[in-house]
């Protein structure tokens, strides 16, 4: 009969001093939380994020953007200046999240409004940036592409959409992954972002021959854009997109965005009314409603505006 009996499977020593561990730190980084006072904001926000990232060391992922959360909320109490340092230790955090979590999704649009500065612009172009860099290496590409669009990173985005290109796109739309992007940062008053991705990217992508002229048209109507604006006349503007109607066809964003471009340097005014509906409108509105609300404030603002 004793022989019948069966041992309980207990675990291994690694596995229960694993999870002592992780009870005990966690417990110790509580406790301390709970007896900070309110005029040591530094060193609370210190130890909570050493705490996450010790946390996320051990894969407890729940504790780890729990307290990331109350990294932001320290920052927002306390009301701290917006720091390289603190930037980085933000993006950090979220690059240890799990990319599929809805609290990696609530801590950086936080993180984005923390880091503006109460000024109502989308977020700090460089939190931006750190935000790009890690999206691009979970080939995250078209979240990456977004937060580029509003960093003043403009050579680091030509090198992620040759990437994306190469990797995910058709050899037919070399050009229309850039097209976009300048057409974007144009869009969003960032005339040297776009200047810097465009030539970026033409020089490193390995399907474009040397230019200019290039032999695709897009490229080279793009590549006149980028003069027609420096140079500011409606004229010229006006005969290139003419010109390259057969090009800007492929993609019925291009003329609705160069409709925007016309207004921002060109002098053209407004459309009265929109004739633009469902998604296309939702995403006309999104990259050029902010920029009409910016323009009331300064005329010669050139920061980020929202972009979906």
């Amino acid at each position: 009969m004793g022989r019948g009996l069966r041992v309980a499977h207990r675990p291994r020593c690694s596995e229960t001093w694993s999870l002592a561990l992780h009870q005990t730190e966690e417990s110790r980084v509580l406790s301390r939380l709970a007896y900070m006072s309110q005029s040591k904001h530094t060193e609370a926000r210190e130890l909570m994020c050493s705490g996450a990232l010790l946390f996320f060391s051990h894969g407890q992922q729940n504790s780890a953007a729990d307290l990331s959360m109350l990294v932001l909320e320290a920052l927002e109490k306390a009301e701290v200046e917006v720091a390289d340092e603190l930037l980085e230790n933000l993006a950090k955090l979220f690059s240890l999240m799990d990319p599929n979590s809805p609290e990696r999704v609530a801590f950086v649009s936080r993180a984005l409004k923390w880091s503006s500065g109460g000024s109502g612009k989308l977020g700090h172009p460089r939190l931006h940036q750190l935000l790009a860099l890690t999206l691009w290496k979970e080939q995250n590409y078209c979240e990456s592409r977004y937060h580029f669009l509003h960093s003043a990173d403009g050579e680091g985005c030509a090198h992620m959409l040759v990437e994306y290109s190469t990797s995910r796109g058709f050899r037919s739309e070399v050009d229309m992954f850039v097209a976009q992007a300048v057409l974007q940062f144009l869009c969003l008053k960032n005339k040297s972002s776009a200047s810097v991705v465009f030539t970026t990217y033409t020089q490193k992508h390995p399907s474009i021959e040397n230019g200019p002229p290039f032999v695709q048209p897009l490229l080279n109507f793009i590549w006149f854009l980028l003069l027609a604006v420096d140079g500011g006349k409606l004229t010229v503007f006006t005969v290139l997109c003419e010109q390259y109607q057969p090009s800007l066809r492929r993609d019925p964003m291009y003329n609705e965005y160069l409709d925007r471009i016309g207004q921002l340097f060109f002098g053209v005014p407004p459309k009265q009314t929109s004739s633009y509906g469902g998604l296309l409108g939702n995403l006309l509105s999104s990259l050029m409603g902010a920029s009409e609300q910016e323009g009331e404030d300064s005329q010669d603002d050139s920061s980020p505006i929202e972009l979906d």
